[in-house]
């Protein structure tokens, strides 16, 4: 892996969530992630990890727990600059580690990327596979009800 040891990921903070919006509005304004307002990044902070490097945020991710036995990834943004060097994937098995931790059986998510998510273990699923509740943010999204990403689901030990 091409990560650096000065990339820490940690639980977000407060005092990251503008750093987090400014990464989410990069990928938000491409349509490659649902955009997140302030106050839904302060309602669910605790849902998120964060990588630094040199105290800045460089990458997020959000693990949201749907259901007592599956929980969402979501808002996976990476600062463009250090792309390629591993974040995306630190940040998501961090978030896979805490959802292994609670006792959830799944983790999925929705991704323009299959190759990526593939790399860490999920495989492609029908989104029809997928429960009714995990439909609860589509009608956010421009493309709803003509969605074009790929459901990926890591069944988890």
């Amino acid at each position: 892996m091409k990560n650096d040891s000065k990339f820490k990921v940690n639980k977000a903070m407060i005092k990251d969530v503008r750093q987090m919006k400014k990464l989410i509005d990069h990928y938000s304004g491409r349509g490659r992630v649902l955009p997140r307002s302030f106050s839904e990044l302060y309602d669910n902070v605790r849902d998120f990890y964060v990588c630094r490097y040199n105290g800045k945020v460089v990458g997020c991710c959000a693990m949201h727990i749907l259901w007592e036995d599956i929980a969402e990834l979501k808002a996976l943004a990476v600062n463009y600059r250090y792309k390629g060097r591993g974040i995306g994937s630190l940040l998501v098995k961090k978030c896979v580690e805490e959802a292994k931790e609670l006792g959830l059986k799944r983790v999925f998510g929705f991704t323009y990327v299959p190759e990526f998510f593939g790399k860490l273990g999920f495989k492609v699923v029908k989104k029809e596979q997928l429960p009714q509740k995990v439909w609860g943010e589509c009608i956010k999204c421009s493309k709803y009800p003509n969605c074009d990403e790929v459901a990926m689901v890591m069944e988890l030990k």
